[in-house]
């Protein structure tokens, strides 16, 4: 339900409706239906899944980390610290390096490149 969640656009609206289709997931998996009047809370304690919401922001944070460790000058890497041309945007406005912005660049600081014994930090 999550694949390819990291590059999503979320919206408030897009993302009740993944709850509301999880729910009826977690709903049909225990054969379960809304006039049974079973409290969410119970079947998502049944069923021990994560909330998709949680998911989907841990997944985007965690492509967020990689795309900010990479170093061979990938499309990726340039876009997220493009900077905008000054005579055309305020510069007092302008929004630069996406990374540090979003905390990416506090949180992974003294990382020099990507390492599988790094990406187990991120999981």
């Amino acid at each position: 339900m999550s694949y390819g969640a990291e590059t999503w656009t979320l919206t408030v609206d897009l993302i009740h409706k993944f709850k509301v289709a999880q729910r009826a997931m977690e709903r049909a998996m225990f054969g379960v239906s809304l006039r049974d009047r079973i409290r969410n809370d119970e079947i998502r304690r049944r069923t021990k899944v994560t909330d998709i919401a949680q998911r989907i922001s841990k997944l985007k944070w965690q492509w967020a980390g990689h795309v900010c460790l990479r170093t061979d000058g990938r499309l990726g890497r340039r876009v997220l610290e493009w900077r905008p041309r000054i005579d055309i945007f305020d510069a007092s406005n302008a929004l630069t390096r996406r990374c540090s912005s979003r905390g990416v660049d506090r949180s992974l600081k003294g990382l020099t490149s990507y390492t599988p014994e790094r990406r187990l930090s991120f999981t």
